[in-house]
């Protein structure tokens, strides 16, 4: 197999099953058969791809291959067959103004009201996107949700969405079945949703949109710390969902959270792909851009009550963002963020990072008062920040030989190589 056409190959999958997973969809009405028309447009792309030159545009030649494939199974199906629909469309029609039977304008411009005048919300301008809100269905359980969607239009391995999840991969893909299968067996009607309809289904997509950006963010396993190309998706799929509804909090709240957080990816790393932490960054190399109109939308999103979970967390990225050197830190403003926070959503992440806040705002012996009873937390055992943190704060109690045993358990439970590199660096630099 040529090398070259095997990575571009590879690229295109990371880049682009979403988007041609969704373009069959459209068609075929059904996931598994959208999925086997988007494997087959990437069986053909490693043979059609060798034998002539590489496309102009490889998410276009995947989508038409992918689409091709939906229109033979639509030939050879039975229209009377008992399937389940995912997206129920009218007969397509040549015109900008055509609008579907459900209210939604087709294709990509974005003008038009959903429901008549005055409505918030306009036509879903990505196949993404609309597939997104479809997977998002309430009668399915919210994580169901959320991994499904995670799985089946991001493209994430099953390994990758039970990290996410904080899960073993066995759970997870138990899960996964257990989604796709109540979808076949209760004929969920998985229709583009009617406008009263979105806002039940906006929470998940948050959670949706939001996961792929931390999975991007630092990647779960690999060589690299990042990838860019989960993360870059969510940054766009946060902006869709930010001119559908303007004017909805927690959306300015996550797409602030994604821009203030996404503004230091280029400080992360030094030139040698070492992991570099908050405190040594060079903040001058920050994207003032993407801080700006993070800073914008984060107060515009606080002036709104009640206040979401979103834009607690969008707060204490500006917080971050707003300071000009590590030392000049808000660390009070930061915890008293948190502390709402975990009110409103108690997750052992935001546990976990409230006490990374105690220990910089009390001091390393209250952070790890705050960090005893995550230890007994069954979710986070695996989780290679909580035994990371307890680390440093050890070692800023000079506390060296507890630190070495925590950081080789951090060690041991990442994937990320970068990430591993850094903690044989904390450990290398512990006294003997």
């Amino acid at each position: 197999m040529d090398p070259v056409v095997a990575a571009a190959v590879a690229d295109a999958h990371r880049m682009h099953w979403g988007l041609v997973l969704a373009a069959a969809a459209r068609l075929t009405g059904d996931l598994d058969e959208a999925e086997e028309c988007a494997q087959d447009a990437y069986t053909a792309a490693l043979t059609q791809w060798a034998a002539d030159r590489l496309p102009t545009s490889p998410a276009g030649w995947l989508c038409t291959v992918a689409r091709r494939r939906a229109m033979d199974l639509l030939r050879r199906r039975d229209v009377h067959r008992a399937k389940l629909p995912l997206l129920v469309e009218a007969p397509l029609t040549p015109g900008p103004d055509h609008v579907l039977e459900h209210g939604y304008a087709d294709g990509p411009d974005e003008g038009g009201d959903l429901a008549g005048e005055g409505s918030p919300f306009v036509a879903v301008p990505d196949d993404r996107l609309r597939l997104i809100f479809t997977c998002c269905h309430p009668a399915l359980d919210v994580n169901a949700r959320v991994a499904l969607t995670l799985r089946l239009l991001c493209g994430l391995s099953t390994a990758d969405v039970a990290r996410a999840f904080l899960t073993s991969e066995p759970t997870m893909a138990a899960r996964l079945t257990r989604a796709k299968k109540k979808i076949e067996t209760a004929r969920i009607p998985y229709t583009v949703p009617a406008a009263e309809d979105l806002p039940a289904r906006l929470a998940a997509v948050l959670d949706v949109v939001h996961l792929l950006f931390t999975t991007g963010h630092t990647a779960p396993a690999g060589v690299g710390l990042v990838r860019r190309d989960l993360s870059e998706r969510a940054l766009d799929l946060a902006r869709m969902l930010h001119r559908l509804l303007p004017a909805d909090a927690g959306v300015a709240g996550l797409l602030a959270l994604i821009l203030l957080t996404d503004a230091r990816r280029h400080t992360r790393t030094d030139a040698d792909g070492r992991l570099v932490l908050l405190p040594e960054q060079n903040r001058a190399l920050w994207d003032r851009s993407e801080i700006a109109e993070g800073l914008t939308l984060a107060r515009q999103a606080l002036r709104v009550r009640p206040v979401s979970r979103y834009v607690l967390m969008a707060a204490i990225a500006a917080t971050h963002a707003s300071a000009p050197r590590w030392e000049a830190t808000d660390w009070a403003q930061i915890l008293a963020l948190y502390d709402h926070l975990v009110t409103l959503w108690p997750s052992p992440i935001v546990a976990l990072n409230r006490a990374v806040a105690v220990g910089h705002a009390l001091g390393p012996r209250a952070g790890l008062d705050a960090l005893e009873p995550l230890t007994r937390d069954p979710q986070l055992s695996g989780y290679h920040y909580l035994p990371a943190t307890r680390a440093e704060f050890l070692h800023r109690l000079n506390r060296d030989d507890e630190a070495r045993t925590a950081y080789t358990e951090a060690l041991h439970l990442t994937d990320n190589a970068t990430e591993q590199a850094f903690l044989r660096r904390r450990l290398a630099e512990l006294p003997p």
